[in-house]
């Protein structure tokens, strides 16, 4: 017995605690691979080659670095930094923050889970050829054609189109799906792929922090040796044109290759699904955030880079050709390339077995992260703490359980589609662009409607958002160059108005700013809440010699990130109008606005989301008065750091002359 035992917690050790009780990871490595593994996934060697094959040339990756490099990384470094300094789920830490904030938490937790629900289904046909694989190769089913044999696994039907009025303005007959049945086989590998999730799991990170090693390590050297293979198929340099030898410049000028690059970057890197609030929760306070985030970010988009020349090598190997017929599903071209090259491979039975295998642990990481986030949240609530970490994990897998079975039907394989592209294209832009607005422009408000007054405040913020809108609005209805005008047009009337009408601050904002009162003005609703917040996380998150946020950081969440994805996000809608007779379409519309409603109701009613914050956290969200004081509102309660932790006080008093200079500015320090 004393055997098992030992073999039990071998294998199941107990997670690391912190100081404060709650679990840590044992180690940076597994923290980082963790987070990679969430991101290293379908995103990278299946969805990622989709979307270039549908948008083909060198042009694509001007909108996809730019996403990675103004977009990702600054959010995914305000998603870290958060998780550590309130050690809590992303619920309780936007509502630390700000209490009004709390639904963009659970709306990113949100996203994740409906991720999830369709995300481990997919698992099921990799399952299936999976199990194709042990045969020898002339026998694989899938070598005469691949496309044929894929659309047998996932058992789709091909769907009644919907029938429009001659101009397109009504709806005669919606589209239907002639038969709803079941495959047995699909139902029987998810409940698989939900177990091995759960596995995953129901011990915490101490079982993640382990597994880590094996989903990582594995995908990146099948990677390297399906790239070798790809390269060397015959007509691979075809292939390998059309993805990295072409300049389709044209394509720049349309929203379609903007919105995919960006809904991928979004995808594929993990931002606003929420698990790196949760896992950086589980992180000592004080690790290195911002290197964290841009090793997260960089060595994704690096991977998937690298990895779709194994996809497109084959691709020109099939003499495929990017807008010949509908566009590729979202992930349906890794299926039909990767299982042809593997077939042409020496020890091909070997390889299919290993790769299908990895691809499954593959997708098993991201899962686990989706539901993560999920399960994190529930933890910290006041309900959800008087269950044991196992017994929410298994809830929340066997309810996922039952409704991912709905992907398992004839219709399933489009349902699964149409979901991904409004979660990705609506939903998750939505999330991100709340994240952006409300750190940057509604963090400690109340310091500036003390410092301007409550008109000149609300009067920049509704320009600010106006302009967004409108701008938008018109772009679609009228012309790109209209939309412009308007929405800018918007953003400056409502600016000067705000300078006019604003108080003359007490508190003097640093630099040149605090040199003409108009610009004084203007740097307090314009700059200051997203300096603070930058202030704010350096002094209790990056310190001694760990790298700090710059002062470029809270400027380009706020006036390039948050209007860029608005643009995005407003692509969905006219895209929505020109499917809106398709019933799945719908579906998946009315799932991606559920976040929208969520995150909006939540800002206007924020005891909205009470039930998932524990009554002693609450008010940490209501922010008391106290203009440039860096770390206000007791950092003791408020950011977990107790008196007693001597490492943090330690590096606390690293900074303290910065702060007392900036206090030293504030002349008022009311509260």
């Amino acid at each position: 017995m004393n055997a098992l035992r030992t073999v039990k917690r071998t294998i199941f050790p107990p997670p690391r605690k912190s100081p404060d009780g709650r679990d840590e990871w044992p180690s940076r490595t597994p923290y980082v691979l963790a987070c990679m593994g969430g991101a290293m996934g379908f995103g990278n060697l299946l969805r990622f080659p989709s979307q270039v094959f549908n948008n083909n040339g060198i042009q694509w990756f001007i909108p996809y670095l730019m996403a990675v490099g103004m977009l990702a990384i600054p959010i995914l470094i305000l998603e870290v930094a958060v998780g550590q300094a309130y050690r809590s789920g992303c619920v309780i830490a936007f509502n630390g923050l700000d209490r009004r904030f709390s639904g963009v938490g659970f709306g990113m937790c949100f996203v994740g889970y409906a991720v999830a629900v369709y995300y481990v289904p997919i698992l099921s046909w990799v399952m299936v050829y999976f199990r194709s694989s042990f045969r020898s190769a002339n026998d694989f089913p899938w070598r005469e054609n691949p496309q044929a044999y894929f659309d047998q696994v996932v058992h789709t039907v091909p769907a009644i189109p919907a029938n429009y009025s001659a101009d397109g303005s009504q709806v005669l007959d919606y589209a239907s799906y002639p038969s709803s049945g079941v495959s047995g086989e699909l139902i029987g590998w998810t409940i698989f792929a939900w177990f091995v999730v759960w596995l995953s799991l129901w011990k915490g990170i101490a079982i993640t922090a382990r597994a880590v090693y094996i989903t990582i390590a594995l995908p990146i050297l099948l990677t390297v040796i399906l790239v070798g293979r790809g390269a060397s198929l015959p007509n691979a340099g075809d292939g390998i044109k059309l993805y990295f030898g072409e300049f389709n410049g044209a394509q720049l000028g349309a929203g379609k290759i903007w919105q995919a690059a960006t809904s991928q970057v979004f995808y594929s890197t993990g931002v606003a699904f929420g698990y790196y609030t949760a896992y950086a929760s589980y992180n000592n306070k004080y690790c290195d955030a911002v290197q964290d985030a841009m090793i997260i970010c960089i060595s994704n988009a690096a991977f998937e880079t690298f990895a779709a020349f194994a996809v497109f090598g084959v691709v020109g190997y099939l003499g495929m050709q990017p807008g010949q017929g509908d566009p590729v599903g979202t992930y349906t071209l890794g299926f039909y390339t990767l299982p042809t090259a593997i077939q042409e491979m020496p020890g091909a039975p070997f390889w299919a077995v290993l790769f299908f295998l990895v691809l499954f642990l593959l997708g098993i990481s991201s899962s686990v992260a989706l539901m993560d986030a999920m399960i994190t949240t529930i933890c910290d609530t006041t309900w959800g703490s008087k269950f044991k970490h196992a017994t929410v994990a298994t809830v929340m897998v066997v309810a996922s359980c039952l409704l991912s079975f709905m992907y398992a039907t004839e219709w399933g394989y489009d349902a699964s589609n149409n979901v991904d592209a409004w979660i990705s294209g609506l939903s998750l832009i939505f999330a991100a662009w709340a994240e952006c607005v409300v750190s940057t422009s509604f963090y400690r408000w109340v310091d500036v409607v003390g410092q301007i007054g409550a008109p000149s405040f609300w009067t920049y913020q509704c320009s600010y958002i106006g302009g967004m809108i409108v701008g938008n609005a018109v772009a679609h209805s009228v012309s790109a160059e209209a939309g412009a005008g308007a929405g800018f047009g918007v953003y400056i009337v409502g600016t000067i108005i705000a300078t006019f009408i604003a108080k003359d601050p007490t508190s003097t904002p640093p630099g040149f700013c605090g040199r003409n009162k108009f610009l004084a003005r203007i740097w307090w609703f314009a700059v200051y809440s997203g300096d603070q917040l930058t202030k704010d996380l350096n002094y209790i998150v990056c310190m001694g010699k760990q790298w700090r946020l710059p002062f470029i950081w809270a400027p380009c969440l706020r006036y390039f990130a948050a209007p860029v994805l608005s643009i995005i996000l407003s692509f969905a809608y006219p895209n929505f109008y020109a499917v809106r007779g398709d019933p799945l379409q719908i579906f998946g519309f009315f799932v991606a606005h559920l976040v929208v409603f969520i995150i909006l109701l939540t800002f206007i009613w924020p005891r909205a989301m009470d039930v998932f914050v524990p009554a002693e956290r609450r008010p940490e969200g209501i922010r008391r008065y106290a203009p440039q004081i860096v770390g206000a509102d007791h950092p003791d309660l408020v950011f977990g750091m107790g008196s007693n932790d001597e490492e943090g006080a330690m590096q606390r008093s690293e900074t303290t002359e910065e702060v007392q200079e900036v206090k030293g500015k504030d002349e008022p320090k009311t509260g």
